[in-house]
């Protein structure tokens, strides 16, 4: 009988805060054998509010800590703020390593429409981002695309998963400018251009105006993850990971127990 492997290497999911628990959620469902490392640059949380320059710095610097330190078999960077900034730096800096990006999901919004109205909600930053305008360029060129950039809604998301109320009128303010009706057509599709959303997707669905298609790519992240890294039939799940690791070092109560309930004990 042959040796059932339990040496593979880590994935590594990375993102600003708990929004990546979207995606780690659906690669651990296509990724048994796998075991995750899942980091919150909590320290740095929001992103969105990050001049460019400083971001991309402190992205790369850290991203260099943790290749080393966890020796990844790839990287999810579950955050399209960072990864619209900093992926080409990553993959030039990394060579060697499989980084699986988060970007808005606009060829796919483009490709479903029926009205031809697309929005895409998403953090300040990834709205600016020229990454985000070349997508809309070259993949949605014959829809009409808003972008509406959320101060807000990442930090809302964080407070609501760790169990916080929010207030409806607060969501309702940020999303409502979503929605626009133009010669008789509507809105059919929002892009949710931040991985901390689909966590409200719920209250979106609840509070729009009227339906619409919330676009969440976290499962085709997960299945893009999949294929960079092929399964390994022979191997056992290792016992040594599924953790996360929090940069500011002190995690609360209800970020631990918020942990606990995806499977991580927290470092």
């Amino acid at each position: 009988m042959a040796a059932t492997r339990t040496d593979l290497k880590p994935v590594l999911v990375f993102d600003s805060g708990i929004g990546g628990l979207t995606v780690l959620r659906e690669a651990r469902v296509l990724m048994p054998e796998r075991g995750f490392v899942y980091v919150a640059d909590d320290a740095g949380f929001p992103y969105g509010a990050w001049e460019e320059g400083p971001l991309k710095s402190r992205i790369l610097d850290l991203m260099a800590e943790l290749i080393e330190t966890y020796e990844p078999e790839a990287v999810i960077v579950a955050c399209n703020t960072a990864f619209t900034l900093a992926g080409a730096d990553l993959r030039a800096r990394f060579p060697d390593m499989r980084f699986v990006g988060t970007v808005p999901a606009i060829k796919p919004a483009a490709e479903r429409t029926r009205s031809g109205l697309v929005s895409v909600l998403a953090t300040p930053g990834t709205v600016k981002r020229a990454y985000t305008r070349d997508l809309i360029q070259s993949f949605a060129g014959q829809c009409h695309v808003r972008l509406v950039g959320s101060q807000n809604l990442a930090g809302m998301a964080e407070a609501y998963i760790r169990g916080e109320s929010i207030s409806d009128e607060l969501v309702l303010s940020e999303i409502m400018p979503c929605f626009v009706e133009m010669d008789g057509r509507r809105t059919d599709i929002v892009v949710l251009a931040c991985t901390h959303y689909p966590f409200l997707a719920n209250i979106f669905r609840r509070l729009a105006p009227w339906p619409v298609d919330w676009l969440d790519p976290a499962e085709a992240i997960a299945r893009q993850a999949r294929r960079l890294v092929p399964p390994a039939l022979d191997a056992e799940h290792p016992e040594q990971y599924d953790f996360a690791v929090f940069t500011s070092g002190n995690p609360d109560f209800s970020t631990r127990r918020l942990m606990q309930g995806f499977g991580l004990r927290t470092c």
